[in-house]
């Protein structure tokens, strides 16, 4: 028998992995994006909180699938705290055609390597892997329709090299994402130390 939309919404939800953001470069992405609103009114922009930088969606997924998504990152480790610094905007696809604002994601191939050791857990429990390359960011905004954007653009490069900060990473996060008419709403479900700890 078919569930119904209330009974989905019960037992499913929309989830992702995640390195959290620091108060100090959230404050910095405020200011930028309180300059950037008047010049971009066709751009449904992000809230500066709500930003993080995703190593792994997951979709929707039961209650019990996520016990077992807990339990495969328990084991995802790296050597050593992971050197992360946000600068620099760019477009998604690109210049010509923005579909998407975004500001840069600079750390060393660690961070690739730990989404890729996020992936490789998670594929035991049927989680697709990614069909491309791991490309680090955050969604400043996305535009509502096409448009050249003329006055962000040249806004974003009179504050180059837009310099957000820079921050280690020591943890990341499994993510529930409810959706909300004021924009995504993220709630915690699990902490996990990228280090293993030391007696």
């Amino acid at each position: 028998m078919a569930r119904g939309p209330r009974e989905t919404a019960l037992t499913v939800m929309r989830s992702f992995v995640a390195i959290d953001i620091p108060l100090g470069i959230h404050h910095q992405i405020r200011e930028l994006l309180e300059l950037l609103q008047p010049a971009g009114t066709n751009v449904r922009w992000s809230r500066p909180e709500g930003l993080h930088i995703t190593l792994k969606f997951l979709g929707e997924v039961s209650p019990e699938k996520v016990e077992q998504i807990k339990t495969q990152l328990q084991s995802v480790r790296l050597a050593a705290p992971l050197p992360i610094e946000v600068r620099g905007a760019g477009f998604f696809p690109n210049e010509r055609a923005p579909r998407v604002i975004w500001l840069g994601i600079h750390a060393g191939p660690e961070l690739a390597e730990l989404a890729r050791r996020i992936e490789e857990s998670l594929a035991p429990l049927g989680i697709a892997k990614e069909d491309r390359p791991f490309s680090a960011h955050l969604t400043l905004g996305r535009l509502r329709a096409p448009d050249r954007l003329v006055a962000v653009r040249e806004l974003l490069r009179q504050r180059e090299p837009l310099e957000m900060g820079s921050f280690t990473a020591e943890e990341f996060y499994l993510y529930e994402s409810q959706l909300a008419p004021g924009g995504s709403i993220y709630r915690r479900i699990a902490r996990f130390p990228l280090v293993e700890a030391t007696a």
